[in-house]
């Protein structure tokens, strides 16, 4: 063994700096297993209110389709643009606002590459006219990628672009796309309020 001198004595922590180190060590460890579990805990659907406009973001509401949730985890709401990303069981049905200076041919071209970029997607058949009854023009068409399909529509109106995009199984989209139509027609401008 060795002798102890005065100076190894004073690196051995004091004891309130020990409980300290303790306490600490305690609650990291509290964190790292704690807040994941409770993110497990926290279901990411919400259900919202059947026939009552939805703010996505910007001044944008829509109404979503009857027995839709809201999926939290694509969900971001803002003053200036926001997405909303609803569930009608397996089908995904996601809308997307943002600042936009272009037109709306560009506005398609730009979500129509968004959509074959890095997904496996295909753009199929022409993209046909469609408008709102908040009186929004827009341009919709489809996409497929084997036994899954979708459908996009975009808007521009007042600085923003108006992406929509469904996508799911076949014969998933077969019984949700009325309803989800019928609630794309809901897109409104209201202008902030």
């Amino acid at each position: 063994m060795g002798t102890v001198t005065r100076r190894h004595l004073t690196d051995i922590p004091s004891a309130p700096g020990l409980v300290s180190a303790l306490v600490l060590v305690v609650v990291l460890v509290t964190l790292a297993l704690g807040l994941p579990a409770l993110d497990r805990a926290v279901p990411a659907q919400r259900a919202v209110p059947a026939g009552q406009p939805y703010r996505v973001g910007a001044g944008v509401t829509v109404v979503p389709p009857p027995g839709a949730t809201l999926d939290v985890t694509g969900t971001r709401p803002a003053d200036d643009r926001g997405t909303a990303l609803f569930r009608l069981g397996r089908v995904r049905y996601a809308i997307a606002v943002q600042p936009f200076s272009g037109d709306l041919t560009a506005a398609a071209v730009r979500l129509r590459q968004r959509i074959t970029g890095n997904s496996g997607y295909q753009v199929t058949g022409t993209q046909l006219a469609v408008s709102t009854a908040g009186g929004l023009a827009g341009l919709q068409g489809g996409y497929t990628a084997g036994d899954r399909g979708g459908r996009y529509a975009v808007f521009v109106a007042h600085g923003l672009s108006v992406e929509v995009t469904v996508s799911g199984a076949d014969l998933d989209l077969d019984h949700t796309l009325p309803a989800i139509d019928a609630s794309t027609r809901t897109l409104r401008y209201e202008g902030g309020r």
